[in-house]
């Protein structure tokens, strides 16, 4: 059977002539400088900075000639997310990450502008009248010099735009535009309308009522009449699934055509700069000639009163009178699922106040005026009259969250999709000035989802070669402390706890190098002195430069005889035996029996003699995961302080010692023990100097009142945590101004952390955290794990005990036993 379809190659109807010095040239010698843009995170911008996003186009746009036209092209198309990061070196828990989120589908968002330079001419032609129907013609404007001046103004354009922190434009080359052997340029992507680099061109099929590009159907959504726009328009709307009473989340106005609308589509904003004063020249005319007409028909009359509106508008507050249009390109391969995404691009043109059009007379003519470079074509009759502060209202102001570009950080998931992103909060805030520590402060209460977030940090950091020391009061890191234990066949996974039948206990002597430095000597000071003084006592400096005297003696000792075994039992011996002896030691100085006497519990045969003689001779230094269980003592006034100045001993030692190493020490609930001074100045001394020995301390906390507990390491910790980490605070909305004051937050970050886990997805199995560096930069993620780590993390007993159960069965294999119970899970679940 005959085909009897007119059919054209489209080079023929192609609307470029040629890309040349990064600009792309029609037929018609309109010129296009075409721009990558890059916009602000969704959930992270205010109704305030979103006046500065509006204000700052506005002021670029103004900057422009006449017969320019601004075409912003918003592309969002659905992907699925595919496995990154594998390597042969990929651990058990980073694989089972990937494989959780691999082929997890979401809305890729890319945002390109275009700033076109036409003619008065081609400004006003209909869509009767473009490179579909018409020849090669050269208006001569191009031979005034305006292109030149045309450069110029975009340059300037460029300037003003780079300058608002929320937005940055890049320049695309001849590469970028018409693509190499390697990858597709933009407007090959266009008429594939893919996004992929590999993508090729195909079928168009330009039928009013069913456009086709290749397989996939088209349907066009326009606002082209200002009868089917709403009375007023902002620059941000309040998004009511994350506000609360007491906080707002905000969103630009346009966002429910941008990213909040789910489905393959393009949302182009054009903007069309004609002469100003001519344009409302006109307009005086127009306004005459119906009021002079007004007697005949009442609509005369009112247009009369609305173009009077428009003029008296525009000249009282020096407005720029523009035309613009807006439409959404959706598609589908689907002739039925493109019946509802037509429903559902209705139903969100329809949340803005907006009346839907679904546009099938000139879909072929509007999608030939979107390729880049060819706006020129653009129909006169599908635009408006407004101004640019209205206009700039309607484009879409936000984005995806993006992944840090550093080679070091954590796996987070974003608020909108759950999709794995990369996030640094150490090093790159650091570089950029952001912070300038380190430091973390997390709070959260109860069931929040604070130790499956700090235990998700921290193993990603252990992966990465950091050194960790945890202080635990609640068995939150036995799960992972054991399968690091398995993994390194006991060389690492080091986990100190207290039982009756197995004490906690340490030999803070013993030092494989025999290196005793100031710091170590200083810590020992500390820790007889902590022993033999009350909490209300304070030590004489007599005493302290005694003990300091007493302590290098019998370092001179055991480093000069090897044959001694440095621990309590042998220090309190060489006090007691050689050292009250051999020295003229005056009692009102140095009260040494005193010392003795009060020291004496922990020599052997005493009530603590376990906790200083440890005969497990192991160098934490070289240790990387080490975990210090102390619940069980955290109550008791003599163990509980002195076990936690071993603790800081043994990072103060790795701080020291470990060059160019990153080593953490995180520090949970364990409040009561530096309420001493004598431990309140170590957490001071390690906030103010763990920073320059490539280091960092993180403190969580349940209660805010724990903190504040001590005035000393209120200001420590806060003042030097320049990040800053809240998980859900919703308990505490009517009382979050004293926990603002505290902690120093703005009102957008109070916003952020109130919409905390206000609008999960109840598909998935995950908690929100807040995360904010240096009062700069905040925002929202989620804390979504695989099953497998969920079975590592979990502090539930009855969970841990099957997985530590079927280990002991399986001699031992935590990593195999994890893997087991978590697939009997998702049999289970199927």
């Amino acid at each position: 059977m005959r085909n009897t379809l007119k059919s054209s190659t489209l080079e023929q109807k192609f609307p470029i002539l040629a890309v040349e010095n990064d600009c792309i040239i029609s037929k018609n010698a309109d010129v296009t400088i075409a721009y990558q843009l890059e916009l602000p995170e969704v959930f992270t911008v205010t109704s305030p900075e979103y006046e500065i996003i509006h204000a700052t186009w506005c002021k670029a746009i103004r900057l422009l000639p006449n017969y320019t036209i601004v075409h912003k092209q918003d592309w969002f198309e659905n992907e699925k997310y595919q496995i990154e990061n594998q390597t042969e070196n990929s651990t058990f828990l980073n694989r089972s990450f990937e494989k959780h989120f691999y082929q997890r589908p979401y809305l890729k968002h890319t945002c390109y502008v275009y700033i076109i330079k036409t003619s008065k001419i081609r400004a006003a032609q209909k869509s009767n009248v473009n490179m579909l129907t018409r020849k090669f013609v050269i208006p001569a404007e191009v031979q005034s010099g305006s292109i030149a001046k045309f450069v110029e103004a975009v340059q300037q354009f460029e300037r003003i735009i780079n300058d608002c922190d929320f937005l940055q434009l890049t320049r695309l080359t001849n590469d970028d535009i018409v693509g190499t052997e390697e990858k597709a340029g933009i407007i090959e992507k266009y008429f594939s309308l893919s996004q992929q680099e590999t993508t090729c061109l195909q079928d168009v099929t330009l039928k009013t009522g069913d456009m086709k590009i290749g397989d996939k159907h088209v349907c066009l959504h326009t606002l082209s009449e200002t009868n089917d726009l709403p009375s007023s328009v902002y620059t941000d709307y309040r998004h009511e699934k994350m506000s609360t009473d007491k906080s707002e989340c905000r969103l630009s106005f346009a966002a429910p055509l941008g990213l909040l609308l789910a489905c393959d589509h393009i949302y182009n904003q054009y903007i069309f700069i004609d002469d100003s004063s001519e344009n409302l020249k006109n307009f005086e005319q127009t306004a005459r000639n119906m009021y002079s007409l007004s007697r005949y028909s009442r609509s005369n009359q009112i247009n009369s009163e609305w173009i009077e509106e428009y003029l008296n508008e525009a000249h009282s507050n020096n407005l720029t009178s523009v035309r613009a249009h807006y439409n959404i390109f959706a598609w589908s391969s689907s002739l039925e699922q493109l019946k509802n995404i037509k429903s559902e691009v209705g139903s969100q043109i329809a949340s803005l106040g907006c009346t839907p059009r679904h546009n099938t007379v000139n879909t072929p003519t509007l999608f030939w005026a979107g390729i880049p470079g060819g706006e020129g074509d653009f129909p006169f009759e599908e635009s408006f009259y407004t101004f640019i502060e209205q206009g700039v209202c309607l484009f879409s102001q936000e984005t995806n969250y993006k992944s840090s570009l550093s080679a070091f950080g954590i796996r987070m998931t974003d608020r909108l999709n759950g999709l794995p992103i990369h996030l640094d909060i150490s090093d790159m805030p650091m570089k950029k000035g952001i912070i300038t520590n380190r430091n973390k402060f997390v709070l959260g209460p109860s069931g929040s989802g604070k130790s499956f977030f700090t235990n998700h940090m921290v193993r990603q950091y252990y992966e990465q070669g950091a050194h960790i020391v945890l202080v635990d009061t609640g068995n939150s890191y036995e799960g992972l402390n054991k399968l690091i234990h398995y993994k390194t066949q006991g060389i690492d996974g080091i986990y100190f706890t207290y039982t009756e039948d197995n004490p906690i206990s340490f030999n803070p002597f013993y030092n494989e190098s025999y290196q005793f430095d100031i710091e170590k000597k200083e810590s020992l000071k500390t820790l007889l002195l902590t022993l033999w003084k009350r909490e209300d006592e304070m030590p004489k400096r007599s005493e302290e430069t005694e003990l300091s005297k007493i302590i290098s003696k019998y370092i001179e000792l055991i480093k000069n005889d090897r044959n001694i075994r440095p621990c309590f039992n042998t220090f309190y011996e060489y006090v007691r035996d050689v050292y009250q002896v051999t020295e003229n030691v005056r009692d009102k100085e140095f009260d040494i029996i005193n010392f003795l006497k009060v020291l004496e519990p922990y020599y052997k045969g005493g009530e603590f003699d376990f906790l200083l003689n440890s005969d497990k001779e192991i160098d934490l230094l070289g240790k990387r995961f080490i975990v210090f269980e102390i619940d069980a003592i955290k109550d008791h006034k003599i163990l509980f302080p002195v076990v936690t100045i071993i603790i800081m001993d043994t990072f103060i030692n790795k701080m020291r010692r470990l060059k160019g190493v990153r080593k953490m020490i995180l520090i949970e609930e364990a409040w009561k023990a530096i309420a001493k001074a004598g431990m309140a100045d170590y957490i001071k001394y390690l906030f103010k100097t763990i920073r320059k020995f490539f280091g960092e301390a993180v403190v969580v906390t349940q209660e805010i009142d724990d903190i504040i507990s001590s005035p000393v390491v209120k200001d420590t910790i806060i003042n030097n945590s320049d990040c800053k980490i809240l998980l859900d605070q919703r308990k505490y909305v009517n009382s979050f101004e004293r926990i603002q004051e505290i902690l120093g937050l703005t009102n957008k970050e109070v916003s952020q952390i109130l919409s905390i886990n206000t609008a999960n997805d109840s598909n998935r199995l995950y908690k929100e955290v807040w995360i904010g560096l240096g009062g700069m930069q905040s925002a929202v993620y989620g804390t979504e794990v695989s099953l497998e780590e969920y079975f590592t993390y979990t502090t539930e007993e009855t969970e841990k005990l099957a997985v530590w159960q079927l280990a002991e069965k399986m001699n031992g294999n935590f990593e195999l036993a994890i893997r087991q119970v978590a697939e009997n899970l998702r049999k289970n679940n199927l």
